[in-house]
């Protein structure tokens, strides 16, 4: 079996409209679908992080709160790769999301921070 590439990551979204916002207007990711589920009575976002990977936005009504922070089983957090994480950390800043202290990753010894999404979902830089 191989396993080439990761196709998508899903994740599950409390606000629809902020979580939109601050993942396309202030990540800069691309639309790809936007799609209202009428069965579902949901939202669907899927959104371009790169040639091979997308972002899945679900934004059901009343989903269950994260069980703990941020040690739950399952999903711990997304890491983005970036070439210059000073830069980045102070885009962010500038449109009022703050990031951890940048530190540096004991395995790789890269730089890494990280910062949150509307939902507290946690959300890594690493250079």
């Amino acid at each position: 079996m191989k396993l080439s590439t990761i196709h998508h990551i899903a994740i599950i979204v409390s606000d629809y409209e902020k979580s939109k916002d601050f993942y396309v207007n202030k990540l800069g990711f691309e639309i790809i679908r936007e799609n209202y589920r009428p069965q579902k009575d949901d939202w669907k976002l899927d959104l371009k992080v790169n040639d091979t990977t997308e972002l899945e936005i679900f934004a059901p009504k009343n989903p269950p709160k994260r069980p703990s922070f941020p040690e739950a089983c399952g999903l711990r957090h997304l890491a983005f790769k970036v070439d210059d994480i000073e830069k980045i950390v102070t885009e962010l800043n500038d449109m009022g999301i703050s990031c951890e202290p940048i530190r540096t990753d004991e395995f790789t010894n890269k730089k890494m921070t990280f910062f949150f999404d509307p939902d507290n979902l946690p959300l890594e830089l690493h250079e």
